[in-house]
């Protein structure tokens, strides 16, 4: 059997372009897969996936008209049903094989094989590989059936009775085999070789004479890009080009990238044209002019190459390349100059309101209906924000200064036009009002996923708002039951928890004077956020624990990336301050790699067992009621041990503690292997139960090292 190149194309009204990309190479992967599952790959074939606005392609270079045979194993029946008591066979083997095409087989020709139980009527041989021309209606079905469509369309064919749901209309089917069109009906429509080029450029129907020629004479006739990634390599360079031309750059922002995506998902035939805008607009907060050039436009702003600061040059990815695109760039600037002097109208409008003026509207904004108003939810911050300068030692002044003025922007023209901007327009609105630097920048990170500002303890104010900004939404949201199940995390407390961590991340390597991590005591700030709430919203009392163990899962889950999943459990099972974490890991990582850690784990995890089992048993501990030689010595070795863990664990020198926890292993070895703690002497049993309860207290102050057995 000769094998040609298949394609297989699917044109349709436009796709959605934030999900072109990932559609293209879910048509092309189904297909690819279902083909190979057939045997309908020939050996060291290649493939090439296409998606452009209008279409899903896949073309494969080597494939067969037939698979090669194939073994095949079938297990039909129970022997015991499947043949009589004179080993013919019974009408029900008969109808079995017929079903299975395998009625020239005769008993002698199947095989007896147990499962263990009872035996079976085995068929092997070989079966004659699939045929592409009869199977390749089910592989695009299938292709078709298991798109991830984001949102599925329902629409009427021609025929005004057949009711199709796909994600967009489809218009025409291409499956070719070498030069034959292969026998497909989907969505409709019957395969054909006709596809279709550009709209307004090039050949509007292309009748293809065989597969191979498809991206070529789609590129050349059709003035068609068909493949996404040479497409939006062509962008990027069109783009970095000019930008360079005109001693700019299009930003590192990640915005960058996705505005690039998805114009790539929009154009079949890229060309890149320079527009501008009045000045003037320049006076406007950068980032309200780059949201709707970017968002509404998709337009890349362009930015100067030495200050950073926006241009009034932009750059605009057409679908049309024209010699004189004059029309197409005065008929973008023309579009885009209203959306900018509707931001310059915001921000005149807004300035004109003071911050304090805006703080009061809040008490008519709902936050959460259980949750009461913004005002509310900011008057908690505000308190949070006092507690946490407190524990820091910061300027509590300026603290609640920031969180008073943290949510006013939240009545402004500008966020309600674009809520993107929260945080970033109160920064702008402070700054008019002579707000001081460490507020303005506080305001402007409050939304950052991560706090990740240049060290200085000029960031102490922002990190302040960062962090009871996070603990007010996490316990109010989780407080009435609104908790992340599965992939629903609609409040984004998951993103909430993660963004505290940072903050402490930020505090240790920041290694500002007179500011630690240590000094930010969570748990504190927890409780106290739990009585900040209104009686009225019922916040479960439990709160602040159940808090503090999601934060410290989310810092699990963070951990496992460069860590053992056995060292982080044992760390995190001692509950420990968030500060602390990474040193402990760090102690537990060296520990586990010592020889005694072995030992010293499993004995752990038995004395665990015996404490949980006799926890009514443990009594005060009596040195005159120790007898056995072994007991005395565990006794006085953790004599010796316990203060100076206590002093190590009290200067957080963990690698040193559990460096000295290794030294009590030939004392803890001896007592197990010559001490029965669980002796019928009630007295005796209890005493040694509460020594074993010091030492198991002694050996996990920095982490539950039974977790590591």
């Amino acid at each position: 059997m000769s094998n040609k190149a298949l394609l297989i194309e699917l044109l349709t009204e436009e796709l959605p372009p934030k999900a072109l990309q990932r559609l293209g190479e879910a048509f092309a992967a189904t297909i690819e897969a279902d083909l190979n599952k057939l045997g309908l790959l020939a050996e060291g074939y290649q493939s090439r996936h296409f998606a452009t606005p209008r279409r899903l392609a896949i073309l494969i270079n080597e494939v067969p008209e037939q698979a090669p045979e194939q073994d095949f194993v079938e297990k039909l029946m129970p022997a015991k049903v499947g043949l009589d008591a004179a080993g013919n066979a019974t009408p029900a083997l008969t109808k079995r094989l017929e079903a299975k095409g395998l009625a020239h087989l005769s008993v002698a020709d199947l095989s007896r094989e147990s499962d263990g139980k009872q035996d079976f009527l085995i068929a092997r041989g070989k079966a004659p590989g699939a045929v592409l021309k009869n199977r390749i209606q089910e592989v695009v079905e299938h292709c078709i059936s298991q798109l991830p469509i984001p949102k599925v369309m329902r629409y009427q064919l021609a025929d005004r009775q057949t009711t199709v749901r796909f994600v967009r209309p489809a218009h025409r089917l291409v499956v070719l085999h070498g030069d034959e069109i292969l026998p497909v009906q989907a969505l409709g429509l019957s395969a054909g070789r006709i596809t279709e080029g550009h709209r307004f450029m090039g050949a509007k129907t292309i009748s293809l004479n065989n597969a191979e020629e498809y991206e070529q004479r789609l590129a050349d006739e059709g003035m068609v890009i068909a493949d996404f990634e040479r497409r939006q390599a062509m962008i990027n360079e069109q783009l970095q080009s000019l930008a360079g031309s005109l001693n700019t750059t299009l930003g590192t922002d990640p915005e960058v990238d996705a505005l690039l995506n998805e114009v790539t998902a929009l154009v079949e035939h890229p060309t890149v044209y320079v527009g501008q805008f009045d000045r003037k607009f320049l006076d406007v907060p950068q980032e309200c002019l780059i949201l709707t050039m970017r968002l509404n436009q998709k337009y890349f702003p362009l930015f100067d190459k030495e200050s950073g600061k926006l241009d009034h040059r932009f750059l605009i990815v057409s679908n049309m390349r024209l010699d004189d695109p004059k029309n197409i760039i005065e008929g973008n600037e023309r579009v885009v100059r209203p959306r900018l002097a509707d931001a310059e109208f915001f921000f005149d409008t807004d300035k004109k309101t003071s911050q304090n003026e805006r703080v009061a509207q809040l008490a008519n904004v709902v936050y959460h209906n259980k949750l009461g108003s913004q005002l509310q939810r900011t008057e908690r911050v505000q308190r949070l924000a006092a507690l946490i300068a407190e524990q820091l030692g910061a300027d509590k002044q300026l603290a609640e200064r920031a969180a008073y003025l943290a949510k006013a922007d939240l009545t402004s023209l500008m966020v309600g036009e674009f809520p993107e901007l929260q945080g970033v327009m109160a920064s702008y609105y402070a700054a008019g009002e002579q707000e001081t630097d460490d507020v303005c920048q506080a305001l402007a990170h409050q939304y950052d996923v991560r706090f990740n500002i240049a060290p200085s303890k000029a960031g102490i104010t922002a990190l302040i708002l960062f962090v009871a900004e996070r603990v007010e939404t996490l316990v109010g949201i989780w407080g009435i039951g609104s908790i992340p199940t599965g992939e629903r995390d609609p409040y984004g407390l998951r993103r909430a928890a993660l963004g505290i961590i940072s903050a402490y991340e930020w505090l240790e390597q920041a290694n500002l004077d007179g500011i630690s991590a240590a000094q930010l005591d969570l748990p504190a700030v927890l409780a106290k956020s739990v009585t900040l709430f209104d009686a009225t919203s019922h916040i479960n009392p439990n709160t602040a624990a159940e808090v503090y163990e999601f934060i410290l899962e989310r810092y699990r889950n963070q951990l496992q990336a460069d860590h053992s999943k056995a060292v982080i459990d044992a760390v995190l099972a001692a509950n420990p301050p968030l500060d602390q974490i990474p040193e402990r890991i760090v102690a537990i990582e060296a520990f586990s790699k010592l020889d005694e850690a072995e030992s010293l784990a499993a004995a752990n995890k038995r004395i665990s067992n015996l404490l949980r089992r006799s926890e009514d048993e443990v009594a005060k501990f009596d040195e005159a009621l120790l007898q056995d030689e072994a007991e005395k010595n565990l006794f006085t070795t953790l004599q010796a041990v316990e203060p100076q863990a206590i002093a190590c664990f009290n200067h957080k020198d963990f690698t040193g503690g559990m460096s000295l926890m290794a030294t009590v292993r030939p004392a803890v070895d001896g007592f197990f292997n010559d001490v029965m703690v669980m002796t019928e002497d009630a007295a005796i049993r209890a005493n040694r139960l509460a020594l074993l309860q010091r030492l198991h207290n002694t050996m996990n102050f920095i982490a539950d090292i039974s977790r590591l057995a």
